[in-house]
């Protein structure tokens, strides 16, 4: 099932809502716990020497979003423009890091098709929170 997301602005603050009101939409906490999740995930793959390079990005990658995503809390609208962008890097590279252990086979099949899809929402609702505030910013 595909969530369709509206991003608002009110009260100096963005929000992400669920359009169909299923879901309650805490984009910090699922922020914090796809890095967690992540994290425990990459402990489980095997320890090979190929693979350090694969574990070191991923985990940098996507706990980059959510600290990004933190300093982003406490911006001007130009500053929370410029870190939602990375924001947006990091969870596009994130993805990237996932497809590659998808690729592999690499971990859990069932907990690796979670994290991918959460990762892929995530770079949605970012790519969705970016595109308002470059608006926002344009029509001024």
């Amino acid at each position: 099932m595909t969530v369709d997301y509206e991003i608002i602005f009110e009260d100096d603050n963005w929000a992400v809502n669920d359009k169909q009101g299923n879901y309650k939409i805490n984009l910090d906490d699922r922020l914090l716990e796809l890095s967690v999740n992540t994290i425990r995930f990459l402990q489980t793959i095997s320890n090979q020497k190929e693979y350090d390079v694969i574990r070191y990005q991923l985990s940098k990658s996507v706990t980059s979003i959510g600290a990004n995503y933190q300093e982003s809390q406490a911006c001007t609208d130009k500053e929370f423009y410029n870190k939602i962008s990375i924001c947006l890097r990091e969870a596009r590279e994130t993805r990237y890091w996932f497809q590659i252990l998808n690729k592999l086979t690499l971990g859990d099949e069932e907990k690796r098709e979670v994290l991918i899809k959460e990762s892929e929402e995530i770079t949605k609702i970012i790519g969705a929170i970016r595109s308002k505030v470059y608006h926002k910013l344009n029509n001024k």
